[in-house]
């Protein structure tokens, strides 16, 4: 790797080795031809492994040196983001992982079939099928017969080119225009230049005077902390945590705030069609931190959030807590003079 500023720890590459739907793999053959295949792949015990038929192009492979490689565009950066003439500082923020080694034919079949099974487990992951099993009378010829080849992750190498060679101002300038730009995939960026660049200031729209760290996306990291915080709350006393944790993943908007110690102490998200309406859900902060202003940081974030501030009209629910959204302009809906008259209606699916 040429830019030592890009270098990641090697838990990025196996994360991304694990999580990709597809990988390249090249190499020569013995005749000295150049080979590049795009195929599925997956992490088993140290070594990423795919798929082939026993005799094709992939097998002129076996015994000799290769690389695997993934990667992931996080977000493309146009030239007007910081010059307003020059095409030069177009670039493109992303994260990659590649592995040298000798590719190697896993012959031995219980670990056949586990590749397999865990092939199927990320690209089906819904299930509907029997587990694939070595001894299996479903599978044993299917997995005698295919070839199941694995380059050992021993020697990877992570790369995330998140705004590293850019300065703190530059940094800052590029993270209010994901923010104002709002495309899919940049408010995610945003918390990545900010995870890859520590020392850079807040940006302005996450400012905040409470002592906490707000953030523009939470993910799956987040999840078990969020569902400790919504544990008990009685608008989710008919939802399991399965249901809260889909919920919160299929969200649209999903912010947070993190205390000085790192730990989660307030979240709210939020569903949107991007046009007319958005619909707030899940905002909750820990007891030690309530009457702290934490619960009005992250609404803010939240009604700023690109997928929220487009829409026309933001609705919510609430039993007690009517004075913490009215200042933010939200009205009691019955209070609304409409042209037409409308019944709410709700399709109750579980009783729990």
């Amino acid at each position: 790797m040429r830019r030592r500023e890009y270098e990641a720890p090697i838990e990025l590459a196996h994360e991304l080795f694990r999580t990709a739907e597809t990988m390249q793999v090249a190499g020569t053959n013995a005749e000295g031809e150049v080979l590049l295949k795009s195929l599925h792949g997956v992490v088993d015990d140290g070594w990423v492994c795919f798929h082939a038929a026993p005799a094709g192009e992939k097998t002129s492979l076996l015994g000799r040196q290769v690389v695997v490689s993934v990667e992931e565009t996080v977000a493309r950066l146009p030239s007007y983001f910081l010059d307003a003439e020059r095409a030069c500082p177009a670039t493109t923020l992303f994260r990659g992982a590649q592995v040298r080694g000798v590719l190697t034919a896993i012959d031995e079949p219980v670990s056949k079939a586990r590749v397999l099974q865990r092939l199927m487990e990320k690209l089906q992951p819904e299930g509907g099928h029997a587990v694939i099993e070595a001894q299996s009378p479903l599978y044993r010829a299917a997995v005698k017969g295919i070839l199941i080849g694995g380059v050992s992750l021993e020697g990877a190498t992570a790369k995330a080119k998140l705004g590293q060679n850019r300065n703190d101002e530059a940094r800052l300038k590029v993270m209010e225009q994901l923010w104002k730009r709002g495309a899919p995939g940049d408010v995610r960026a945003i918390e990545l230049m900010r995870e890859a660049n520590p020392t850079t200031p807040t940006p302005t729209f996450l400012q905040n005077e409470l002592g906490v760290r707000l953030h523009a996306a939470l993910d799956e990291r987040s999840l078990d902390e969020t569902i400790g915080l919504l544990r008990g709350e009685y608008w989710n006393d008919v939802f399991s945590e399965d249901d809260l944790r889909r919920a919160h993943l299929g969200s649209t908007a999903w912010v947070g705030a993190r205390a000085p110690d790192g730990q989660l102490v307030g979240t709210a998200r939020a569903l949107s069609d991007g046009g007319k309406y958005a619909w707030v859900y899940d905002v909750c902060v820990r007891s030690d931190w309530r009457g702290r202003g934490v619960g009005q940081a992250v609404m803010r974030i939240l009604l700023d959030h690109p997928a929220v501030r487009r829409c026309q009209r933001v609705r919510l629910g609430t039993r007690d807590a009517q004075s913490l959204y009215r200042r933010f302009g939200f009205v009691d809906v019955a209070t609304i003079k409409r042209p037409y008259a409308t019944t709410e209606m709700v399709l109750a699916r579980s009783t729990r």
